[in-house]
């Protein structure tokens, strides 16, 4: 990820300019503004409308986003001001420089197993698609619109997967060189928008409106459990934290207060186009829509097919060395076929993306309260801030994961 920040730094010529005496490019606020909402939109926009069900509708997801939100951009400043006291330029290195050599560590494994686990979700997504696009042309080509296709090994969505995973994926991972991801990654933020208007689209271009909007849980425990079973979708959806402070490095400007609103405004353009692709998918499907919204739309539905598996496909791109490389697309091709359910992959990447949004932001900001020269109350006070983020991040994870594991030992 803190790769994919530099490359996008790099090919945005126009937006940015040569520091004095460097050849390094500096960025302007609107190439940094772009750069965070291309490390922020992703997969997670397909499980938004799946998310505002869960929670009990549009009116408690909406101010479960809005309290994240805060969040959300704490973190992103917290970790911004803690890059320019370490003059540290990369996500581990400012935890370790601020933190300690044990936590940065701690940081440089949860960074391995969340880009695993994101793999694995993007995988599921095309393995989705591939499904859903076999049946399609199963159907176009024998003309025949009702019941299942017949099975066949090389009509399988996973043997698809596989070949998809040898002869697409992998030959672009290899790679030492990145440079040709800065075009999918372009490619992957024109897709989210592309779809978040797709599904306004869909909704207005529907004869009828008959979904059920009812939420199944409407009070006691399950309401509160339900509340919050949207959050691991705005961790995973929202979570830019990883690379923002090789954005924030590279910028022309960096005082806090530039950063500020660098933060502010890519986290309201983020949830704007979270938001209206959760209100109307969840409005066009109701308690039928899918993990997956894509997966609700009928199968011969091209214009919500094909854009969507083909940028999703190229953003499983990892960075890794040959052995290591075909090791990882192994497991993760397994892990993707065995567990097809992006809600579940989701609620362990947002249990994780709790220690990038929450707990190492808060951990930072208490270590540096504890030798920058400010006054008593205000050290005070962030240091308390600090402590509410760490502790609120913990609860996160352990939520989200808890419910994570019950849901595979009970399909188990």
């Amino acid at each position: 990820m803190e790769e994919l920040a530099r490359e996008s730094i790099r090919s945005i010529s126009l937006l940015s300019r040569p520091a004095r005496g460097s050849d390094v490019p500096r960025l302007g606020s609107f190439g940094a503004i772009f750069i965070m909402l291309k490390s922020a939109l992703g997969a997670g926009l397909l499980n938004f409308p799946w998310a505002f069900e869960k929670a009990g509708g549009v009116n408690t997801a909406i101010t479960v986003e809005m309290v994240s939100l805060v969040f959300l951009i704490s973190g992103l400043v917290i970790l911004g001001y803690a890059s320019s006291i370490s003059r540290q330029k990369t996500y581990h290195d400012v935890v370790r420089e601020v933190c300690g050599q044990r936590i940065g560590h701690l940081c440089e494994i949860c960074f391995v197993f969340n880009l695993f686990m994101i793999s694995v979700a993007f995988l599921v997504v095309v393995q989705d698609q591939l499904d859903k696009l076999c049946l399609s042309l199963y159907e176009t080509v024998t003309g025949n619109t009702e019941g299942e296709m017949p099975y066949h090994w090389y009509s399988d969505h996973r043997f698809a997967l596989f070949v998809m995973c040898l002869f697409i994926i992998l030959p672009l991972s290899v790679p030492k060189e990145i440079g040709i991801q800065k075009y999918t990654s372009v490619l992957g933020t024109l897709a989210a928008t592309y779809l978040s208007v797709a599904v306004i689209a869909k909704y207005y271009l529907k004869d009828e409106h008959t979904a059920d909007l009812t939420p199944e849980h409407s009070q006691g425990l399950d309401s509160w459990a339900s509340m919050f079973s949207v959050v691991p979708t705005i961790c995973f959806g929202f979570q830019c934290h990883e690379a923002c402070i090789t954005i924030y490095s590279s910028m022309e400007n960096k005082k806090i207060t530039h950063w500020v609103f660098i933060s502010v405004t890519s986290m309201i353009f983020c949830l704007i186009i979270y938001t209206l692709t959760g209100v109307f998918g969840f409005l066009t499907f109701g308690r039928q829509v899918a993990s997956d919204i894509l997966m609700s739309y009928p199968g011969n539905d091209v214009v919500m097919i094909i854009l969507p598996t083909c940028t999703h496909c190229v953003h499983t791109l990892i960075r890794c060395r040959l052995i290591l490389t075909i090791l990882w697309i192994t497991v993760t091709l397994l892990i993707a076929i065995y567990i097809p359910d992006m809600s579940e992959v989701i609620s362990v990447i947002g249990g994780i993306s709790a220690f990038f949004i929450f707990i190492f932001p808060g951990l930072c900001l208490i270590f540096a309260m504890q030798t920058e020269p400010i006054n008593h109350r205000m050290r005070s006070l962030l240091t308390g801030w600090g402590v509410v983020t760490v502790i609120t991040g913990a609860f996160i994870f352990g939520q989200s994961t808890s419910i994570a594991v019950m849901e595979l030992m009970h399909k188990f």
